[in-house]
C-alpha cells in the first residue's frame, strides 16, 4: 500500500531523504516547513504547508491538508536544532527557545496528528531525538533536556494508545553529516575531533536515519512501540 504520510520539519536533510525513500513507494506526503525552499514536482504526491511547527494553527494546518488526502498512516516529527552552550553563557530565553524548537514542537505533533489518527483507528508516529538525550555531553544541557523529555514522551505515549492502535517510536540519531551540523563540522580537525568520540570512527549519514524513520513507519512490526532507536555508531552503548 503506498501510505499517506505527515513530515513535520521537512526542509531537513533527513526529512528529504526520507521523502524521497516514501516517494518511491508512491507515497502520498504532506511537508510542514518553515520555508517554501523546496522544489516542487507536479508529478510527485506532495503537498507543502509553510509554518511553526510549535504553533498550534499551523500543525493543524498540516494534519488537516494531510488527512484531506486519505487516512494518514504515518506522521514524523524531524525538527530539531543544535545548541552547544554550558548552562552559564545560557539565558533564559535561549534556553526557553531550544525547549520550544524541539519539545514543544514535538509535543503539539503527538497532540494534534495523535488526535486524527485515532479517529481512523491508529497509525505510526515517529520522533526524533539524539545521542544527548540519553548520554552526557558536555555544554549539551539544553539540547538534553529537550530531547531527553522527547524521550520520556514517547515511552509514555507509546503506554497510553498502546490499546487505541498508535505505535510510537523515536529515533535518536548520534553527531550526522547534515547542514544542520555544518557549524561544528567546518574544519577538518573539527570534524576529526567528532568522529574520534564515535566507536565507529565515522560520521552518521542522513541516509541511515531516514532509512530507519522509513522502516519504523512501513514495515516495522506491530509490537514495536516505546522504543528508542540508537543511530549513532555505538556511542551511547559501546566504548572502544
Amino acid at each position: 500500500m503506498p501510505g499517506n504520510f505527515l513530515i513535520v520539519g521537512g526542509n531537513s536533510d533527513i526529512a528529504k531523504v526520507l521523502t524521497e525513500n516514501l516517494l518511491s513507494q508512491d507515497a502520498n506526503i504532506t511537508l510542514l516547513v518553515r520555508q517554501e525552499n523546496l522544489p516542487t514536482d507536479p508529478t510527485k504526491s506532495i503537498d507543502i504547508v509553510v509554518g511553526d511547527a510549535t504553533q498550534e494553527g499551523d500543525l493543524q494546518k498540516a494534519v488537516q491538508t494531510a488527512s484531506d488526502k486519505g487516512t494518514l498512516d504515518g506522521i514524523v516529527h524531524c525538527v530539531g536544532s543544535i545548541v552547544i552552550r554550558p548552562p552559564h553563557a545560557m539565558k533564559k530565553e535561549g534556553f526557553e527557545e531550544v525547549i520550544s524548537t524541539n519539545l514543544t514542537s514535538a509535543f503539539l505533533t503527538l497532540s494534534i496528528g495523535g488526535k486524527s489518527m485515532l479517529r481512523n483507528g491508529g497509525g505510526r508516529m515517529v520522533f526524533c531525538s539524539s545521542v544527548a538525550g540519553s548520554i552526557g555531553l558536555v555544554n549539551h544541557e539544553a539540547i538534553s533536556a529537550a530531547k531527553g523529555g522527547i524521550e520520556s514522551m514517547v515511552r509514555s505515549a507509546a503506554a497510553t494508545y498502546a490499546q487505541r492502535g498508535l505505535r510510537i517510536n523515536a529515533v535518536a540519531p548520534g553527531l550526522t553529516d547534515t547542514k544542520m551540523a555544518s557549524k561544528i563540522l567546518a574544519s577538518d580537525a573539527m570534524r576529526e575531533t567528532a568522529e574520534s568520540k564515535i566507536p565507529l570512527r565515522r560520521l552518521n549519514q542522513k541516509q541511515e536515519i531516514a532509512q530507519t524513520i522509513h522502516w519504523l513507519l512501513t514495515a516495522a512490526p506491530d509490537n514495536m512501540t516505546g522504543q528508542v532507536l540508537h543511530l549513532d555508531g555505538g556511542m551511547s552503548n559501546i566504548l572502544v
